[in-house]
């Protein structure tokens, strides 16, 4: 399957560098975080926790890859930070009885990668540190949790800078967390984003320069991957960085990926994976975001001024500050692209 997908991708070589990216509307961003403290690139990757009980008192953690990781309020302000090691990617799972936990790349030690491990305090609005695990040999950089549904495991995968991608049970049936490394599976060369589908079982990966791939989840599985979307210069520009999903239904929905190299969002539809669109941020009173690393996306109700659901994307250049996140809400999204 690689083979086949190395194949079109060289046939197609020759006409990406005069490919011009298919035309994407502008989403206005609803609100912005407080810029990150670190001046050099640092802020990184979203994740997103939405309180049932009350929306609007949902939370956001983002990533400062330089120091640490915050939590912010729907309006953006920062109302903890945790130091940390150097942490890359972030995500998160609620599990039973609503403790939710918090896992993150961490990259401090570049010949060996782990896992840190938190509890979100939704009430001090804070992250505990459970502490940080090894996983294997490498660099980590992607990060991304899965919930079996047949019997609420929890799982990781861990994206390594060369493109290896680590599979970890975590286990938190005792009172030191157990993170133990199942299988590895392989990219040919630099990957990052991850995301995996809780209904369906399916992890997605974005290759940076190549594009995006599908593999099974769990961890009985063959570990080859299925390529499902390429970079093609017009529907996804290099680098193809965060990944993240619109469900709908039990299979349905869209794939959102960061088209980082002309700084827009690409949509696929869910489960064929075909290109179904794309946008960018800005046109509104708050700067838009460029050369976006991670993204993240959560359906639902989350107050009046996201009521179909938050849409938040790490933004790379927001000058005169410091990088920061933008939030956008996805019913904006799905009006702009008439979906």
């Amino acid at each position: 399957m690689r083979a086949a997908f190395l194949t079109l991708l060289l046939a197609g070589c020759a006409s990406v560098p005069a490919a011009t990216p298919i035309t994407a509307p502008n989403v206005a961003a609803s609100a912005e975080t407080d810029p990150v403290d670190s001046t050099s690139d640092a802020a990184d990757d979203p994740a997103i926790w939405r309180n049932a009980a009350n929306p609007a008192a949902s939370l956001v953690i983002g990533t400062d890859k330089q120091a640490g990781i915050h939590v912010y309020d729907l309006k953006g302000k920062r109302l903890s930070f945790t130091p940390a090691a150097r942490l890359n990617n972030v995500d998160l799972r609620e599990m039973a009885g609503g403790r939710v936990i918090v896992a993150a790349s961490d990259r401090a030690d570049k010949a060996n990668a782990h896992v840190a491990l938190f509890t979100l305090d939704t009430t001090a609005r804070r992250l505990v540190p459970m502490g940080r695990y090894p996983v294997g040999a490498g660099e980590a950089y992607g990060m991304c949790l899965w919930t079996r549904a047949k019997d609420k495991a929890l799982f990781g995968f861990v994206v390594l800078k060369d493109g290896r991608i680590d599979q970890v049970r975590i286990d938190l049936s005792t009172a030191t967390p157990r993170v133990e490394r199942l299988r590895s599976m392989k990219l040919a060369s630099q990957a990052e984003g991850c995301v995996v589908d809780d209904r369906t079982g399916l992890l997605y990966v974005a290759e940076e320069d190549v594009g995006l791939w599908r593999f099974a989840a769990d961890p009985a599985a063959p570990t080859t991957g299925t390529p499902i979307a390429r970079v093609d210069g017009r529907t996804l520009v290099a680098d193809a960085e965060g990944l993240a999903l619109a469900p709908k239904g039990a299979k349905g929905g869209y794939l959102v990926v960061s088209s980082q190299g002309d700084n827009g969002y690409s949509l696929y539809r869910l489960p064929g994976v075909t290109y179904a669109g794309r946008f960018r941020i800005g046109g509104g009173a708050i700067d838009g975001t460029s050369d976006t690393d991670g993204i993240e996306l959560a359906l639902g109700d989350f107050g009046p001024d996201y009521p179909k659901g938050l849409f938040v994307a790490q933004d790379g250049d927001n000058a005169p500050d410091t990088q920061n996140f933008k939030y956008v809400g996805w019913g904006k999204v799905v009006e702009a692209l008439g979906l």
